[in-house]
This record gives structure tokens, C-alpha cells and sequence, in this order.
């Protein structure tokens, strides 16, 4: 009796997934939509950092999110008060979005109207960094109460991220979290990636992370490019 060849499994679901991916993003660009990923664990103040985007930049650009949870429809009725588009995303039980998950969410949400659309994805530090969902780039949030250490516990997430925000600076005199370890534990898994230190309740550090994420949707839909060929 032949026993399940479950690695072979898991690199033809990833492969499948990957051109898929792609596929998508490739769109994407064609519509100019930048698309977004979110990835955190539950309670870093994900949804909290999201809303006070959406009101810092909803007058520069048009924005729509797809909450993806288990179940509930809590954070879209949060996103959706704070000014964007928003659409709630049901996994089923499912702890991550793949691709084809997220094509079918951008559909339900809309792109037509939508130049920056954000998924938050569901809340852990292990599934969603495994799937690519087609995203212009990955972003995580990592809280300080998490602790600084979280890169070498979930290797894969900080590798697959472009920019990290590290959350609640505010409460930082109160925990054993070393600011400077983190960032080298971070650049340790991807040199390339970004540390931008935040507390999204009181908006400390915010602006850094706005200039961050115009700068990559003005260069992805082609903005740059037109100014600098003295085109608005």
C-alpha cells in the first residue's frame, strides 16, 4: 500500500498558487491597482493602524480593504466607518488567503474605483507568510508586547516582508523589548526589508509609514515616472 506523498502535494498546491500569483499581479499593474497584503498575529493593533491610514490618506487616493477572518464582520464595519470601501472576507476555517482566494475577494470588493486596496490578512505569524496572494508587497505589524524575538521564532514571515511596523512603542518602557535586537533579528531574515517603529494610537511614527506606502503605490502605478517627465 503506497503512502501519501504529501511533500509533492505541497509543492504543486505552492507551484499552482505562485502562477497564480503572479497572474494576478500582473493585472494589477494593468489596472494600477496596488494591492497591499497585511499580515500580523491577533491583537497587534492591525485594524487600529489600518483605520488611521485610511483617514490620513483616503483624500489622496482611493482605497478598499478585504477583512479576511474565520468569521464576523466586526473589522469591516470598522474599516467601512473610517472612510473606505471595505468588504469582509469569510475563510471557512481556513488560516491563511491564497491567491485565488484573494482574486475572488478583489472581485467582491470592486477595483474599478480602487487605486490602493489592502487585504488584512488573518491573524497569525505562520500561514498567511506561506502563500503568495498576488500582492504589490507584503507588509506585517509586530507589537512590542509580542517581544523582540518573534523573526527567529517565524522565520518565514519576516523573510517574505517588505516593510515592518513595529507597534505600541508607547508601552515600550514597560516591557523587555530591545528595539535594536529586533531590527537586526528582521534585517537577519531579509536585509532588504524596512523597520518602521509605530504606535498607531497615538500616531507616533504614522508618517514615516505613509511616506512609505506612497512612495510604493505612486511607483507602481507609474506617478513617478510621469512627474518626472513634468506630466501631473
Amino acid at each position: 500500500m503506497e503512502s501519501f506523498k504529501i511533500l509533492e502535494i505541497r509543492q504543486s498546491v505552492f507551484a499552482s498558487n505562485d502562477e497564480e500569483a503572479a497572474k494576478l499581479r500582473a493585472e494589477l499593474k494593468e489596472k494600477g491597482v496596488f494591492l497591499l497584503n497585511l499580515m500580523s498575529s491577533p491583537g497587534s493593533g492591525k485594524t487600529t493602524t489600518l483605520t488611521r491610514t485610511i483617514e490620513a490618506l483616503k483624500d489622496e487616493m482611493k482605497i478598499g480593504v478585504m477583512e479576511a477572518d474565520i468569521d464576523s464582520d466586526v473589522d469591516a464595519r470598522t474599516i467601512s466607518a473610517a472612510g473606505a470601501k471595505a468588504i469582509q472576507l469569510h475563510t471557512g476555517g481556513m488560516c491563511h488567503l491564497d491567491a485565488g482566494m484573494t482574486r475572488q475577494g478583489l472581485e467582491g470588493l470592486g477595483t474599478g474605483d480602487v487605486e490602493l486596496a489592502i487585504l488584512e490578512n488573518v491573524g497569525n505569524l505562520v500561514c498567511p507568510a506561506e502563500f503568495d496572494t498576488g500582492a504589490v508587497k507584503n507588509a506585517m505589524i509586530l507589537s512590542v508586547p509580542e517581544g523582540h524575538d518573534k523573526p527567529l521564532k517565524y522565520p518565514l514571515m519576516f523573510q517574505v516582508c517588505d516593510v515592518v511596523l513595529v507597534n505600541k512603542m508607547d508601552v515600550l518602557p514597560y516591557f523587555n523589548f530591545d528595539l535594536e535586537k529586533c531590527t537586526e533579528y528582521v534585517k537577519m531574515r531579509n536585509p532588504k526589508a524596512q523597520v518602521i517603529p509605530i504606535c498607531a494610537a497615538t500616531g507616533e511614527g504614522m508618517d514615516a509609514w505613509y511616506g512609505w506606502l506612497r512612495r510604493e503605490v505612486r511607483a507602481w502605478r507609474g506617478e513617478e515616472t510621469k512627474k518626472e517627465n513634468g506630466h501631473e
